[in-house]
């Protein structure tokens, strides 16, 4: 099959009954929960997949979404992007170039929301014009080093930090000049680097050697005057997020499946949940909480959930508080039914920073390690129980063996 035949495969989709799968929330009692972190819900959601999309053996890494130019975006262990309609799932084009691992990917390009930006073991920062599939431009690292995250920011909004082999790179995106090379903070590969929601010229990074740095991106940077603290998670880091009303609290997810929560003002750590597996566990009446995915910060309600799923593709949304003694609540949604493997991916429809089920329509999307796509809906709609599955599988040119977690 040559790549028109698998591109014209790949478009090919087909309706298909779906049997019942949700998201399923406590029954709200009649009296309201006395506080926001009770084991009632404060809504019911009664949500159901309605986009499987099949990749086949190919495993489906991350998913991002632009609500300006309604586009969903997938990232597969093909090193491709292909791009489907967040409502239908219909198949809209897709993106190749990467010679290795996508690691990340993001609408956050400022001011350009037809923009896609990802990064791979390439070696590569692409940026990617959604509405003809070109690549637009590529900033590169020496010839060894990958790409394992990236985010925008500074206090002109035109710093491009990216995560390398030890390193934290800068540029500055509008002429693609490398303004910065840091590389005496971490020792190992960075995983993560994101800026401060409300302080954009603060940037977090944070690797598998287990240290979380703050710096200022102001000025000329170097890390003698702009590494403001270190902090010491004491284990390989995978994920991490900003939360709080002003944004001054940092959740911290590692590879061996700890949640910890930091104060990344004052670098002090407020909680360390070292069985958050076994405490989430404990949350619910389904199998064992075999990993965790992500957190979702919402933040009118100023709540953070912990999103752990079972190894054969259960979805759970645990309330975290900041409380040694009851620090993971109840699950209050329950996605199950969509996925048979490992889930690397979720997706929330309402936005990052939003509330939990707040859009009436569709919930989110998950996408995993059994190469499906799937979409959750918050509403009772016509035809609840259709789901869209991809008729052909993707051209592979070669399998690969994969390890959920990348690049460790």
């Amino acid at each position: 099959m040559d790549d028109g035949e698998a591109t014209a495969a790949a478009m090919e989709v087909e309706a298909e009954a779906s049997p019942c799968a949700g998201l399923y929330a406590p029954v709200t009692s009649d009296s309201p929960s006395p506080n926001p972190y009770g084991s009632v819900a404060s809504r019911r959601l009664s949500l159901k997949n309605s986009i499987q999309t099949n990749f086949g053996d190919d495993y489906v890494f991350q998913i991002a979404s632009c609500q300006e130019i309604s586009k969903l975006a997938v990232s597969l262990s093909t090193n491709a992007l292909k791009f489907y309609s967040p409502e239908t799932g219909q198949y809209m084009g897709e993106c190749k170039g990467h010679e290795g691992t996508i690691h990340e990917i993001s609408f956050s390009v400022p001011s350009s929301p037809q923009v896609i930006c990802s990064c791979s073991s390439d070696g590569t920062v692409r940026a990617w014009d959604t509405r003809n599939f070109k690549q637009i431009s590529a900033l590169r690292g020496s010839a060894s080093q990958e790409m394992f995250t990236f985010s925008f920011g500074g206090s002109s909004g035109n710093l491009l930090a990216a995560g390398s082999n030890a390193q934290v790179l800068l540029w500055d995106w509008r002429n693609s000049k490398q303004v910065a090379c840091l590389e005496e903070s971490h020792m190992d590969d960075v995983t993560q680097v994101k800026f401060a929601p409300n302080q954009q010229s603060k940037l977090i990074s944070a690797a598998v050697d287990g240290l979380l740095c703050v710096f200022d991106t102001d000025g000329d940077i170097d890390e003698d005057n702009h590494l403001l603290s270190v902090m010491n998670a004491e284990t390989s880091v995978a994920k991490v997020g900003f939360f709080g009303n002003t944004y001054q609290k940092l959740w911290c997810l590692t590879h061996i499946e700890t949640l910890s929560i930091w104060d990344w003002n004052d670098g002090s750590r407020e909680l360390n949940l070292e069985d958050a597996r076994s405490l989430a566990t404990d949350k619910w009446n389904l199998d064992h909480v075999d990993y965790f995915v992500d957190c979702h910060y919402s933040l009118p309600d100023d709540r953070l959930w912990l999103i752990g799923g079972t190894s054969a593709g259960t979805l759970g949304y645990f309330p975290v508080r900041n409380d040694p003694a009851g620090a993971i609540c109840s699950a209050e949604a329950i996605l199950e039914g969509g996925h048979t493997g490992v889930v690397r991916t979720v997706y929330p429809a309402a936005g990052t920073h939003e509330s939990l089920g707040q859009n009436r329509g569709i919930f989110g999307w998950t996408g995993g390690e059994d190469g499906r796509l799937c979409c959750w809906r918050s509403d009772e709609i016509a035809e609840i129980n259709k789901s869209w599955i991809s008729s052909s599988l993707v051209w592979k040119l070669q399998k690969k063996t994969k390890s959920r977690h990348q690049p460790y």
